[in-house]
């Protein structure tokens, strides 16, 4: 039996890595629509209130509540993804060693 094919996991995993880097230096582009809607409003709040000479602390507060949930999901996805791979791998593995046994050989 030939390789397992990966490809196409290997793929989402660099690009849930690429997601996961992208979140860390407070790129938009990974977010979905609900979270850029929860960003984008926290920054309109803090930029009214910053105006107003007032406390940007709630905002504040929501970005890194958004920021960390999106953290979650994105790691929640790749260990999801390795694990894929991982299973197909170790089950590719095992369906040669019975192939390699059941030979005469």
């Amino acid at each position: 039996m030939s390789r397992p094919n990966t490809r196409h996991l290997d793929r989402e995993i660099a690009l849930t890595e690429r997601k996961l880097e992208a979140v860390r230096n407070e790129e938009l582009w990974p977010l979905t629509g609900s979270e850029r809607r929860q960003v984008l409003g926290a920054l309109a709040s803090g930029s009214y209130r910053t105006l107003r000479s007032k406390s940007t602390g709630r905002a504040e507060r929501t970005l890194d509540r958004v920021r960390e949930s999106v953290l979650n999901r994105l790691n929640a996805e790749l260990a999801a993804f390795q694990k894929e791979r991982g299973r197909l791998v170790a089950e590719a593995a095992t369906a040669k060693a019975v192939k390699k046994s059941s030979s005469w050989w």
